[in-house]
């Protein structure tokens, strides 16, 4: 994924020809080792461009009360914005898309923005709620099958793949990732990321910030048996040898249980059932409707992470039945068994004498 500042500007949707002499050469290397490539993309459009005037002159963007086009403020400065209501803007918005698609072989887009925020107190072509121009955005990206989203409206049960809203670099954040995974799950958004690992709030790396090497490893284990998982920050470039061995080291827990991941992905296209699950969900009416740190991937995979900063264990609560830990030790259910987890060990649990077929919702 190709990340904000590849284009020439908000708006004018080609590769910035300072920064990639070749971007069709290199997406076609990418491609050769088995990578697919995406592109950062956002509603926004510069105002200091010549794409904004012609969109101006198009009636393509939203409007103040004077019907000159809005300039609204978002996290990176203040441009106007496409209006989603106008066919118009869908159509000049596709062919932006579908050219960097056709001439340098990108695969999808991350589409950034699309806030309901951002679209209050403007005025657009068809009168429409600013939730229902976020809803527009994410029918927009069903085209394009490789997607992502941070923010979106009843777009419950589509092909998107959604992640959580950004994350800030500390553990109070961190603990919210599992009872945010099992509320987008039950929303119907199966398909979800939970935000960059170690934190996806970009003001968090900023020069001068201090790393946590212990948050970002404990970050990805948390991360490495949920659908998706994702760094921005480059582990290589951050941790120490140990750290980076820990964090390589969930990666290769992920490999293993990919085939898994992929099988309750296919099951959850056709049912929309969720991927995370709460204990409550796999285990009804027996007490664990208040469980929030830890889930079940599936019914088969649970998932007690550890989100406390210098904790070398944690108290998880284990159901009926046998479970066979990543300690290789198989523990009795109905529990609350103490578990040693070291730095460098993803805490999970795998019902013994389970077979793979899943139950229907």
């Amino acid at each position: 994924m190709v990340d904000d500042n590849w284009q020439e500007d908000y708006g004018k949707w080609d590769f910035n020809k300072g920064r990639f002499s070749d971007p069709k050469a290199m997406i076609a290397a990418l491609h050769a080792q088995g990578f697919k490539v995406s592109l950062w993309v956002c509603p926004f459009i510069s105002a200091d461009c010549d794409v904004y005037r012609e969109l101006e002159k198009q009636r393509l963007l939203v409007t103040d009360n004077s019907g000159q086009p809005a300039i609204v403020r978002w996290w990176n400065g203040a441009s106007a914005l496409l209006d989603f209501t106008n066919p118009k803007a869908i159509e000049w918005f596709r062919a932006r898309l579908d050219y960097l698609q056709s001439t340098y072989g990108v695969d999808g887009f991350k589409f950034d923005g699309g806030d309901s925020s951002f679209y209050c107190g403007v005025n657009t072509s068809r009168q429409e709620s600013p939730n229902a121009q976020t809803e527009l955005y994410g029918n927009f990206g069903l085209r394009y099958p490789l997607n992502e989203y941070r923010a979106m409206w009843k777009m419950g049960g589509q092909p998107l793949g959604q992640r959580l809203s950004d994350k800030a670099h500390s553990w109070t954040d961190l603990e919210k990732l599992v009872p945010d995974m099992i509320l987008e799950g039950l929303m119907g958004y199966p398909f979800s990321c939970p935000d960059m690992i170690g934190g996806g709030e970009f003001t968090s790396f900023l020069p001068g910030k201090t790393i946590d090497q212990e948050l970002i490893t404990r970050s990805a284990q948390c991360q490495a048996l949920m659908p998706m998982m994702q760094f921005s920050v480059a582990p290589w470039r951050v941790l120490d040898k140990p750290h980076l061995n820990a964090v390589l080291k969930a990666v290769q827990v992920r490999e293993r249980h990919k085939d898994y991941i992929l099988e309750l992905v296919r099951q959850a296209a056709a049912t929309g059932e969720p991927i995370v699950r709460s204990m409550e969900y796999v285990f009804p009416h027996q007490g664990y409707e208040r469980v929030n740190d830890q889930f079940m991937l599936g019914e088969r995979i649970l998932v007690a992470p550890v989100l406390i900063k210098g904790a070398t264990g944690r108290s998880v609560i284990l159901p009926s039945g046998t479970w066979k830990g990543f300690d290789g030790k198989h523990y009795q259910g109905p529990a609350h068994a103490l578990v040693a987890v070291p730095y460098d060990e993803v805490s999970y649990f795998e019902r013994v004498n389970q077979t793979a077929a899943l139950s229907s919702p």
